[in-house]
């Protein structure tokens, strides 16, 4: 008589966590937490930080359910990439429903958190922004034009301005100017991922720019949009929310993109590519946090 084979409970627990794309999520969580803190002046009460808990684990909720829709969709699409092939949906571990339930039970979780705990409007930009990566982007975008990743990337963008709007119940021009920062440092940032992936989306049949209008094309869009992106990180300053300190960093850092977006120009390597890569997550990381440090030292 044959057996069943066991559950792993753990095993599954972690095909489900994995759905969640957790460093990505963990990213978005954070750019939402500095649209919290700097929503709020001075230091934080501890009402203040008791909501901003709550909020942040709503968006994450929220976050994870859009990036398990994400994986759903796109399973056929990551079996064939080597960055995303190791995914539970790609390799057949979770099934279509499994995946459906998983994503609609967080969603509804992290939307309810935010609507009872937090406030209503920081519920519905944040189911806005859900239908906007995984419906609008995924399933509409990403396979149609090479322009995905610009447009779409306005959902990529809201979680300053969800983290924003969870303190003071609106939204400000100071949390669209942090919303600008993102939109605007998401193509250089997604572009260089792309060029030394290009076969991966080649082989996937997806539109995107390196593979539908060339290497040397791609690569000039990079170090134009890093000029763009250094004026729009020079906003917060400009419109008064920060101080020099937060200038003379957002000035460093963002010249330190442009110089490696000009050397990926004049110069392409795979390796090089994905060092600017690597830079653009240090870049908006660094470029936060100082306005964390300009806030509360400045």
């Amino acid at each position: 008589m044959s057996v069943a084979p066991s559950v792993s409970y753990p095993s599954l627990a972690r095909q489900f966590y994995a759905l969640t794309k957790p460093r990505v999520v963990q990213l978005i969580v954070f750019c939402a937490l500095i649209g919290m803190v700097l929503a709020v002046p001075g230091v934080p009460s501890l009402s203040d930080v008791g909501l901003a808990a709550v909020a942040s684990l709503g968006i994450w909720l929220v976050a994870g359910a859009a990036a398990a829709f994400n994986c759903l969709v796109e399973k056929g699409i990551d079996a064939k990439m080597k960055r995303t092939a190791w995914r539970p949906t790609a390799k057949g571990e979770l099934s279509d429903r499994q995946s459906l339930v998983f994503s609609a039970l967080l969603c509804t979780a992290g939307s309810v958190v935010l609507y009872v705990w937090v406030n209503p409007i920081t519920m519905w930009l944040t189911f806005a922004t859900f239908v906007g990566y995984a419906v609008v982007y995924t399933v509409i975008l990403k396979p149609l034009t090479p322009q995905n990743i610009v447009i779409g990337g306005a959902s990529g963008a809201m979680p300053p301005v969800l983290g924003w709007a969870a303190m003071t119940g609106d939204v400000s021009p100071e949390a669209l100017i942090l919303f600008l920062i993102i939109f605007l440092w998401t193509p250089p940032h997604f572009w260089a991922l792309a060029l030394y992936r290009v076969e991966d989306y080649r082989k996937a049949g997806l539109p995107m720019l390196p593979v539908t209008h060339g290497n040397e094309f791609t690569r000039l869009q990079v170090l134009l949009y890093t000029f763009v992106l250094f004026a729009g990180c020079l906003m917060p300053f400009v419109y008064g929310m920060s101080s020099w300190f937060y200038l003379v960093a957002a000035v460093l850092l963002s010249g330190g993109f442009i110089a490696y977006a000009f050397r990926l120009w004049r110069s392409y390597s795979d390796d090089l590519a994905r060092r600017t890569f690597r830079f653009s997550l240090i870049h908006l990381s660094l470029l936060f946090a100082a306005l964390l440090i300009d806030h509360y030292l400045f």
